[in-house]
């Protein structure tokens, strides 16, 4: 445990700094009592349990209730369509519907009451600041505005800070450049690889995209922004500089972010969320401490509608270290969905990607796990189709160069096959890293 001096007591409630506990703990009971007694699905999960608000006494025994799963949210869903069981708020108070991007299954839909709204907004400009946004940006946000979290949420939250917005959205990169070509724009927000995406599509339009002067890429919505030699690339290419926000469908747009120049993001929607990083495998509490990975697990504390109580997100994620007053600080490395295991070895196909992005210009950077059958376990060798780049020398050289690197980062045989530049899908939302084919060799 680290002393106190660091503001943090870094334990099973480490996300909380220690000044904020009683409050944070007043809160989580608060919301308890109000799950207890509006939302069907708790009461009965609750109950089954013996449990109740008042077993809360600190902030670590909120380790004794039961997990919040996706599967759980489906079926409550299922149940009593169309917002559930577990909701809280009729569907007369909800204000707006949002629906989570599916990864992981069927969609689900989430409701907003006013006060969730509020409370969005306020988490989400909360992030954008700490990334650096201010009254003077001129933001593209090249994201959906549709029923992604993503969306209206980050529209909130920027008109609340005062910064300019052109709500691009996504399949239009013909607008975007319209944009960027008519205002001094500063910033674009957007997915990691659309980001890519859209520096691809200038170029290919024989435009620099260093010549527009962003100044910053706010991204996330998908692993990439914290994978070293893609973000590498991406500043390269705009000639600014990454910032990475994380957040999560069912609970908040964005609830850590990257102050300019850290070695990670920090939560910044604690007054919400509460946070807990647990072991994926067991599902024991972890202290956030330097070096600790596990996942992440999301209860509410001022929620109406959707107060979802120990929700397991997926998101597997690294402290890298502590923030300058002891927050520590995270970079995500993958979902637990995506996981792969090859040989008793945990694999994350984003981890893939950024071995492969080392290697550009000799590869464009684009990659795909090719697998014979759903995850997550792989026979071994893992096999995947790899882009050649603009430089990529001879290819049988380039080939065994990328198997013996990712031999050696991640601990796994690899087989590589060389496709030509363009063959592998783009997004301009999420790029999907993995596939189920037959397996195709040589290239």
């Amino acid at each position: 445990m680290y002393p106190k001096r660091w503001g943090f007591l870094v334990d099973a409630a480490g996300f909380v700094p220690a000044s904020d506990r009683g409050r944070v703990l007043a809160a989580l009971r608060r919301q308890l009592g109000y799950v207890l007694a509006r939302s069907p699905f708790y009461a009965s999960l609750f109950g089954a349990h013996g449990l109740g608000a008042p077993a809360l006494a600190d902030l670590g025994d909120l380790g004794r209730f039961p997990f919040t799963t996706k599967s759980m949210l489906r079926q409550s869903q299922a149940d009593a369509p169309p917002l559930g069981r577990h909701a809280a708020a009729p569907l007369s108070e909800v204000i707006r519907v949002h629906a989570s991007t599916g990864t992981t299954g069927t969609p689900s839909w989430v409701g907003v009451t006013a006060a969730d709204s509020r409370s969005w907004t306020a988490t989400t400009a909360a992030a954008l600041r700490a990334q650096g946004l201010c009254r003077d940006d001129v933001l593209v946000h090249g994201a959906g505005l549709t029923m992604f979290v993503g969306g209206l949420p980050v529209r909130d939250a920027v008109e609340d800070i005062g910064a300019t917005m052109i709500p691009v959205g996504t399949g239009a990169s013909a607008k975007a450049l319209l944009a960027m070509d008519s205002f001094d724009v500063t910033v674009l927000h957007s997915t990691p690889s659309y980001a890519r995406y859209l520096a691809e599509y200038l170029r290919e339009s024989g435009r620099d995209p260093k010549d527009f002067g962003l100044r910053r890429l706010m991204v996330g919505g998908e692993p990439g922004g914290g994978e070293p030699a893609f973000r590498e690339h991406i500043e390269r290419e705009w000639g600014a500089r990454v910032t990475e926000g994380l957040g999560n469908a069912d609970m908040a747009p964005i609830l850590f972010a990257e102050r300019p120049g850290a070695a990670g993001m920090r939560l910044t929607g604690g007054d919400h969320v509460f946070v807990e990083l647990i072991d994926p495998d067991t599902g024991t509490v972890l202290p956030p401490e330097p070096g600790v990975s596990g996942e992440l697990v999301y209860t509410a504390l001022a929620r109406e509608c959707c107060p979802l109580v120990r929700f397991r997100t997926r998101d597997r994620v690294h402290v890298t270290g502590l923030d300058s007053d002891g927050a520590p600080l995270i970079r995500c490395v993958g979902r637990t969905d995506d996981m792969l295991i090859v040989l008793g070895v945990n694999v994350f196909p984003a981890a893939v990607r950024d071995v492969v992005q080392t290697l550009h210009p000799r590869t464009s950077g684009a990659m795909q796990v090719v697998l014979e059958r759903a995850g997550p376990r792989v026979e071994p060798p893992l096999r995947l189709d790899v882009e050649w780049g603009a430089a990529p020398g001879d290819h049988d050289t380039l080939r065994r160069l990328l198997e013996s690197l990712i031999r050696n980062r991640l601990s796994v045989p690899a087989e590589v096959n060389l496709v030509p530049p363009g063959s592998l899908e783009r997004s301009e939302m999420k790029t999907r890293l993995t596939r189920v084919s037959r397996v195709s060799t040589g290239g």
